[in-house]
């Protein structure tokens, strides 16, 4: 029996029950910042959700882009790595991580980009799901392949050039998913030979400030709410998501769906880009 998709967060009870469906396809996209000592494919292999695949961030990316990591690939290449691992365009989607909720959003707003809206985050992730005692299962699977065809959607994406013109034009409010200490410049940005500070203008809302500290599972909405509103983002105005890498940028473009607002770009170079030595302008200290 087929599956149909309650929105664009999943609960791991409607996981459970629809595991099975013909139509549903589990992507784990785990992924770590160099240097964190994870190891996500190993992780995969170890324990995963029954009938998972493994969703490559770094490897579903445009190849050869020199100092930025994981920037958005070309549709016939996301395509063709979808498609190898047996998700065709009929295919639910539900993509999770081993963080709890953090990196599984980035393969959410991948899929969209390229046209699939089919596609969900599960909420609290692995975590959540192993602290129901929920199966999984290990090994590394050879799925079947499928055709997967992409329709790529341009507005979902957002170039260094476009965020240097809103510094003066203030078409859109930029808001930074990453932590108060590297947004404010107090520390160094894990990213190496990156600047400290954040892009003038933008408002900081870390990603976390959306979840639970415990469970890592979205807060409830009128709390999400709230939190935004003390950031300083206007749920009514023209946003843009940005980060360090575009990764939890993403999870800000899930809870801005979750608040009525589907069309979140994300700036896909984010500080890895804009942090570079040159003549981008940078701010320190909180938001102005």
């Amino acid at each position: 029996m087929a599956a149909t998709l309650p929105g664009p967060l999943v609960s791991t009870e409607w996981l459970a029950a629809n595991l099975n469906a013909g139509n549903v396809k589990v992507v784990d996209a785990t992924w770590g910042m160099p240097g964190s000592g994870l190891d996500p494919l190993a992780d995969f292999a170890d324990e995963h959700i029954p009938g998972a695949v493994f969703f490559d961030i770094d490897a579903m990316a445009k190849p050869d882009t020199g100092p930025l990591p994981h920037m958005v690939p070309d549709a016939d290449d996301f395509a063709a790595k979808v498609g190898a691992l047996g998700i065709g365009n009929d295919d639910i989607v539900v993509a999770y991580d081993t963080h709890g909720l953090q990196t599984a959003a980035r393969a959410w707003w991948l899929f969209r980009a390229f046209g699939h809206d089919k596609v969900a985050v599960l909420d609290g992730g692995l975590p959540q799901w192993l602290e129901e005692q929920r199966p999984v299962e290990g090994g590394t699977p050879s799925p079947a392949p499928k055709t997967f065809t992409a329709a790529p959607r341009p507005e979902l994406v957002r170039s260094a050039d476009e965020v240097r013109a809103n510094i003066a034009a203030r078409g859109f409010q930029l808001v930074d998913a990453r932590s108060q200490p590297r947004f404010e410049g107090t520390i160094d940005d894990p990213w190496a030979g990156r600047r400290r500070g954040h892009i003038p203008g933008s408002r900081n809302l870390p990603f976390s400030d959306l979840l639970d500290p415990v469970s890592k599972m979205f807060l409830p909405e009128s709390r999400m709410r709230e939190v935004v509103a003390k950031a300083g983002v206007d749920l009514d105005k023209p946003i843009v998501a940005t980060c360090g890498s575009g990764v939890t940028a993403c999870v800000l473009a899930l809870g801005f769906q979750m608040l009525g607002r589907p069309d979140v770009p994300v700036y896909d170079g984010s500080w890895a880009e804009w942090g570079l030595p040159g003549d981008r302008p940078v701010e320190t200290g909180p938001a102005a």
